[in-house]
């Protein structure tokens, strides 16, 4: 017999730390793993890193960069809507953007295209079907008839120091 009683408890705790780590990823300048467990223990929770690593992804938190703690964790929607969530204007990252058919490559400086990505998904274009982050760079997979001017009107929206490079 299946017991629910221990899978509602378990649930329950799950439910509970997803909430203590999007308070304190909210909160918080929160740099590592390491830095996040200690933190959740002084709340009485105990989490290993494979167990964040599944929370970050349930949640959508990811690592952008910040002016005086190197990489912060933030929650990904934050990200999108409030966009450098206190860091300088990620605009600045974006060195260059070029397209070849329905690809779009934009570079960044090193660390910043991850968060620029989330910022563009965030946008909900329907010229802008994915975009793939890497350290330094983006690749944005554009529907087959999407116009160039109306991508780059998507991404001069997003980051309006833009208007002066493009």
């Amino acid at each position: 017999m299946y017991r629910t009683d221990i899978l509602y408890a378990t649930m329950d705790k799950k439910n509970e730390r997803l909430s203590l780590i999007r308070k304190i990823v909210s909160e918080e300048l929160i740099g590592s793993q390491e830095e996040l467990i200690k933190r959740l223990a002084t709340f009485g929770v105990r989490a290993m890193q494979s167990t964040l690593s599944r929370d970050f992804k349930e949640l959508n938190i990811s690592k952008t960069p910040h002016p005086t703690r190197g990489y912060i964790y933030v929650l990904s929607e934050a990200l999108a809507v409030h966009g450098d969530m206190g860091t300088s204007n990620l605009g600045e990252a974006i060195i260059d953007v070029k397209f070849s058919g329905n690809i779009g490559v934009i570079t960044t400086k090193s660390g910043y295209a991850s968060a620029i990505s989330v910022i563009i998904d965030g946008r909900k274009s329907a010229d802008i079907m994915a975009t793939v982050a890497g350290d330094n760079a983006i690749i944005m997979v554009l529907r087959e008839d999407a116009e160039r001017e109306d991508v780059l009107g998507v991404l001069k929206d997003a980051f309006p120091i833009l208007k002066a490079l493009l």
